[in-house]
């Protein structure tokens, strides 16, 4: 059975999409749910539509994501943590310090799972990518520096 996605479906497709699914998954989940209606005759210019709002939507995001790509562009963010006197650190630096770090030194909410990189044990200068849209990222340096 051909259905046209009224939103983004995991696994299935987005908004706008005419996609094939079997009959009892439209009819039980998808239709009730709101997420899809039965594709017909007529339908297609729904579906051009939708497909074009999604699009104007798209550049407009990648638009602000590069904005705020700019922004932290050439950031450095500081970050203390308990080291050695080698320089090791006691715990580890990660995607979710960093977050923190960007979110108070920059004024930005980054969700953890967005800040790509390994994490640091060591004191020192890193790397860290910042994926702000899924086309647009940023390298963003983090000093580490020993707690006194």
């Amino acid at each position: 059975m051909k259905v046209l996605l009224r939103s983004d479906v995991d696994g299935l497709g987005r908004t706008g999409d005419i996609v094939e699914v079997a009959r009892g998954y439209a009819r039980n989940y998808l239709v009730p749910h709101g997420l899809a209606i039965e594709a017909i005759a007529g339908i297609t210019a729904q579906a051009d539509a939708m497909q074009r709002k999604r699009e104007m939507q798209s550049v407009a995001e990648r638009a602000d994501a590069e904005i705020v790509a700019g922004r932290i562009a050439d950031l450095v963010l500081h970050i203390t943590a308990k080291a050695s006197d080698e320089g090791r650190l006691f715990g580890s630096v990660g995607a979710a310090e960093v977050a923190g770090a960007l979110a108070i030194q920059a004024g930005l909410e980054i969700d953890r799972s967005h800040v790509l990189g390994e994490t640091v044990k060591d004191v020192g200068l890193h790397q860290f990518t910042i994926q702000v849209h899924p086309e647009v990222a940023v390298s963003v340096g983090v000093e580490v520096e020993p707690a006194d």
